[in-house]
């Protein structure tokens, strides 16, 4: 990739000597681009039927070096589908799936729980656990990734992880809220990414977590709330203690990837036909920030 303008960080230099010992040439190499990423799983599902709420995809965000001419797969990560009851059965929430960028990959969200003992999955933030049988410790998150779900107990699940908070622990009406996501301006502007979905109650359900969560379902709803689009939220959890079959849980919200790096620098060589991509030059000044929203596919540098 042509270069036509870098900070000298990117370079070492290269020193010839004569046979004599004294230098008689100095060729400067490009070390590599250094970039900036942020990479966001999908989140998870609720869970069905006094469940808990959906676990935040993982996020992960840093700076990584990578070598010109080189080539590197991206993928995107899907949210984890919603759960329509059946009636008396109970279904975990599905779990979201992997984002990746090179060698970074981030977890997707793990499920919330569901009546009868269908404990919440481990992901990149954990599920809440479901709200019947008692106490219920949710489940676990990954380290540098996201936090655990929150406990259920008779009467409502717990929130799911967030990237920025444990979910919340049921204890009455309105509570069950999903852990809260993190802020990144990556982009130039200040988002909110990878909230926990809320756990369902008999009374109000809990609030989806900033960051895209979504509500869990109380009282008489049918439909709990989906987690945020490219935010990587996980899904609020459906109630239906009443045996009654059509209560929906939320399902997780799609993953990002996010690369940015100086505007001195040219664009990527190539972008896989497989990713849906938008490239922005001005709203963080001085640099070119590719927002991958969709898909998987290989990017040369």
């Amino acid at each position: 990739m042509a270069v036509t303008k870098a900070s000298t960080s990117n370079f070492f230099t290269k020193q010839s000597f004569n046979r004599l010992g004294a230098a008689s040439s100095s060729t400067p190499i490009i070390a590599g681009l250094s970039i900036e990423y942020l990479v966001v799983a999908g989140g998870a599902g609720g869970g069905n039927r006094v469940g808990g709420g959906g676990g935040a995809g993982g996020m992960q965000t840093g700076t990584i070096v990578l070598n010109y001419s080189s080539s590197h797969t991206i993928t995107v990560g899907a949210g984890g589908a919603n759960k329509t009851s059946g009636g008396s059965s109970g279904q975990s929430g599905n779990d979201g799936n992997n984002s990746s960028f090179s060698s970074i990959t981030s977890t997707g969200g793990g499920g919330g729980g569901a009546y009868s003992g269908v404990t919440a999955r481990t992901g990149g933030s954990g599920g809440g656990a479901q709200g019947y049988n008692g106490a219920v410790s949710g489940a676990n998150g990954t380290a540098g990734q996201g936090n655990n779900g929150g406990s259920g107990n008779n009467g409502g699940g717990g929130g799911g992880g967030g990237a920025g908070a444990v979910g919340a622990n049921y204890t009455g009406s309105g509570t069950g809220v999903g852990g809260a996501g993190l802020a990144s301006s990556i982009t130039g502007l200040s988002v909110t990414y990878a909230g926990g979905g809320g756990g369902a109650a008999d009374g109000s359900g809990g609030a989806g977590g900033s960051g895209g969560g979504g509500a869990g379902l109380g009282g008489n709803q049918v439909y709990a709330g989906n987690g945020g689009t490219n935010l990587g939220g996980g899904g609020g959890a459906s109630r239906n203690e009443d045996d009654s079959a059509g209560f929906v849980s939320g399902a997780g919200g799609s993953g990002v990837v996010i690369i940015a790096y100086p505007s001195t620098v040219a664009n990527l060589t190539s972008i896989g036909a497989g990713l849906t991509y938008t490239l922005d030059t001005t709203t963080r000044a001085n640099y070119k920030v590719y927002r991958f929203t969709n898909g998987t596919g290989i990017i040369t540098i």
